[in-house]
């Protein structure tokens, strides 16, 4: 179902649940998915003792992915015509993420409606991981 800008108006806020207690193995399965092979997203080892870091932590691309999710199950398919993030914290095994959508502006360009979104991702505790924009066609 696609959004229609008569339901719509300036600060509308949609909100999912884009991943609950992430797994090392979703990150796994993501880095065959992706062809990302790097060792800090994959083996504990390599991330603790090598790299100096306190565990295995998601893709970059896997949270924008699950965010991406979200505004296409918001927006509908094939609706969006910009989507660009900032990676702000790292996603660690066992976060939950919450994304949301906010509608920031509405407006026409020939025959067409659209609409910017800005788009938040936050962890459990509130912290933000993902931020950035979006803009989706919008249906009549």
């Amino acid at each position: 179902m696609s959004l229609k800008t008569k339901d719509l108006k300036l600060g509308d806020v949609y909100e999912e649940l884009v991943v609950e207690n992430l797994s090392r193995t979703q990150l796994v399965m993501y880095s065959g998915a992706s062809g990302d092979y790097n060792p800090l997203h994959t083996d504990e080892i390599y991330t603790t003792e090598v790299a100096g870091y306190p565990s295995v932590f998601a893709h970059g691309m896997l949270s924008m992915g699950l965010t991406g999710k979200m505004l296409t199950n918001y927006v509908g398919d094939g609706r969006l015509t910009k989507f660009g993030v900032r990676f702000t914290s790292q996603v660690w095994p066992g976060d939950t993420l919450t994304a949301s959508a906010t509608i920031t502006k509405i407006y026409k360009e020939g025959e067409t409606d659209f609409a910017d979104i800005d788009v938040v991702t936050c962890n459990q505790e509130g912290t933000v991981v993902v931020k950035g924009y979006a803009t989706a066609s919008l249906a009549s």
